[in-house]
């Protein structure tokens, strides 16, 4: 009996996202062997920090790198590091006056676009958002007019899927650049394409980029990956734990720091040309098998719904022809056993992934959709 059939914890099988609330991803075999392996010892905690660091900087063609405690701990522990510089005597000049901010940037930048869940993670450090621009459209000139002596930062939330109304990446990185001020690119989801592990920050310029380590990296969830500019990732372990700063709660357990080296050093080693085309070819067969039915319409999206390189299914009912509900069709998924997980969208439709599923459970979808909306179909023929 597994640890979740003793707690009465059902298992999910996730055709929805790397999600949090789902658990991020299942981590491969050699993730977990790196941490058991890592758990068998005391270890100095500054000095494994600094030796994976290396590594993944290496690995990710960046000046350095830093393990945090997921890409939103990533986002205070960035914001920090832009306000601060990494000078001791101003960290702990800055952590002796907080919350107040004298003699110290308290602003950050950002697009009205880009204005998500997650940025309140910002303000922890003790500044605040300033917006420019509208969700449709931002000018240079207001961006330009934004930066002031009080801007620590300027962050840039990356994803096709909120480039609308944002400046180019490349622009932002020069117009901040011009007086003075680090691009932040939050990146959390942004993996896959690989390449952007390097491209934020060596070809566009930025600053530093933050990703998730328990998403598409494979890594233990509870872990974000920090790249870029060395000064300023000094400036992160200097606020972080095992450090007495403001960053000490987003601890990060030495299991957890070796945990994602041994991800990323697989996920380099990953075909993700091969990986994309299996999703491809599951969306695909998806389609064939549920054209046919009565009242429902089925469909590709591209690219998904974090604005990555990958192919979902939509799927649509008809409720005056298969009384079923896009609503009804997703809780009837997720009531089932096993749970099913999928996305809904404006109560017209649900979305479908391929790429987090485990080997047989892309039929098993598959098989649960036909069976529920041709149940419903026939109902609504009865």
């Amino acid at each position: 009996m597994t640890w979740y059939e003793r707690l009465g914890v059902r298992r999910v099988i996730n055709a929805d996202a790397r999600l949090t609330r789902l658990g991020g991803s299942i981590m491969p075999p050699e993730v977990v062997e790196a941490m058991a392996e890592a758990a068998r010892w005391y270890v100095d905690i500054d000095e494994l920090q600094r030796a994976v660091g290396r590594r993944l900087a290496e690995l990710t063609r960046n000046e350095a790198a830093y393990v945090t405690s997921g890409a939103a701990a990533g986002l205070t522990l960035a914001t920090l590091a832009c306000v601060t510089g990494p000078d001791p005597v101003r960290i702990a000049r800055h952590l002796a006056l907080f919350p107040a901010t004298e003699g110290f940037p308290d602003e950050v930048v950002i697009h009205a676009a880009h204005r998500i869940p997650y940025d309140p993670a910002v303000r922890l450090a003790g500044v605040r958002l300033v917006s420019i621009g509208t969700v449709l459209k931002t000018e240079p000139w207001e961006l330009e007019a934004a930066l002031t002596e009080r801007t620590a930062a300027v962050l840039y939330v990356a994803g096709a899927h909120l480039s609308r109304g944002a400046l180019p990446l490349a622009r932002v990185v020069e117009i901040a650049h011009a007086s003075g001020v680090p691009v932040i690119v939050d990146a959390a989801a942004q993996l896959p394409p690989v390449e952007n592990l390097w491209t934020f920050t060596r070809e566009l310029g930025a600053d530093l980029a933050i990703f998730s380590g328990g998403k598409d990296l494979g890594g233990p969830q509870s872990t974000g990956l920090i790249v870029g500019r060395a000064d300023l990732v000094e400036a992160i372990r200097l606020h972080g734990a095992p450090n007495q700063r403001l960053g000490r709660p987003f601890k990060v357990s030495r299991e957890e720091i070796v945990g994602l080296l041994a991800a990323v050093e697989r996920y380099l080693r990953l075909d993700h040309d091969a990986r994309r085309r299996a999703c491809e070819a599951t969306i695909a067969q998806w389609i064939d098998a549920l054209r046919d039915l009565p009242g429902v319409r089925v469909f590709r999206i591209f690219p998904n719904e974090a604005g990555q390189p990958l192919p979902r299914l939509g799927v649509e009912p008809d409720p005056t022809r298969c009384r079923l509900t896009a609503r009804e069709l997703r809780d009837r998924l997720w009531d089932g056993d096993p749970r099913i997980a999928v996305a809904l969208h404006d109560d017209r439709y649900i979305s479908l992934t391929a790429e987090t599923l485990e080997p047989g459970e892309a039929e098993l979808v598959v098989e649960r959709l036909r069976r529920l909306l041709g149940d419903a179909a026939a109902a609504s023929r009865a």
